[in-house]
């Protein structure tokens, strides 16, 4: 048998995509809230700053993977315009309906797909841009979505991994007392769920460092990988280009 690590608890492999289901199925109707909250409304500058780096044009072609909610899927969708697309996808559906049902509100509409990183369901070198925000902690085989994420990559073509990294030394005992003391907390008051919090600060600890991501892409097939710290590495976001 397998394990992979759920946290800081090792699970069997095959079951780790189930344990994060019922993570995002309990957080989806107050996830938003919760990441203004968490974040300070941070997040809302994290994802400018992304969008920025992606530097897209009229016509291009993106996939959100773990969309979520959609921030990201709807910002991406002004600056591709109607020639463009822009496929919002999620492998948790409770987020993903949030997401939908959020865009469709604002009247955009997009191609929405409940889609596994593993494996994912589009052809070779199809798309400009790929994202994934904060979703790729949560994943099982992370080697295996970023070779799957420089597949369906166009020649030339970018990734871009936004996700909670290794935050300055200085900030370390702060942050730690922050996420352990006052995330689950605030999970359990607003959204009535603390283990889930609880698992978010666990996750962030288990996600590889900033160096240590940027050797996984370019071992998954990307010619040129950088990453730009933000918030004093509480936030890294780390780009991809195939060659």
């Amino acid at each position: 048998m397998s394990t992979t690590h759920f946290g800081f608890k090792d699970v069997d492999e095959t079951e780790k995509a189930s344990h994060v289901k019922g993570v995002f199925d309990s957080v989806a109707p107050k996830y938003d809230l919760m990441n203004d909250l968490m974040s300070m409304g941070l997040h809302r500058a994290w994802k400018a700053y992304t969008v920025m780096v992606a530097n897209l044009k009229e016509g291009d072609k993106v996939l959100d993977i773990a969309g979520g909610t959609g921030d990201l899927s709807l910002a991406f969708s002004k600056k591709v315009g109607k020639s463009g697309c822009v496929v919002h996808t999620d492998i948790n559906e409770a987020m993903l309906s949030t997401g939908r049902d959020r865009l469709v509100d604002l009247g955009v509409f997009l191609p929405t797909l409940v889609c596994d990183a593993e494996k994912l369901p589009f052809p070779d070198n199809h798309f400009n841009l790929v994202s994934v925000a904060f979703g790729l902690r949560n994943m099982t085989h992370k080697d295996v979505a970023l070779i799957e994420m420089n597949r369906v990559l166009k020649p030339g073509g970018k990734l871009l991994v936004l996700e909670f990294s290794k935050v300055a030394k200085p900030l370390e005992k702060a942050y730690d007392w922050y996420s352990f003391n006052i995330l689950p907390k605030l999970g359990e008051w607003v959204a009535g769920d603390a283990s889930s919090y609880q698992y978010l600060a666990e996750s962030i600890r288990m996600h590889p460092s900033q160096e240590a991501l940027k050797t996984l892409m370019k071992s998954s097939g990307f010619g040129h990988v950088d990453y730009h710290n933000l918030t004093g590495g509480l936030v890294a976001l780390h780009v991809g280009i195939k060659c």
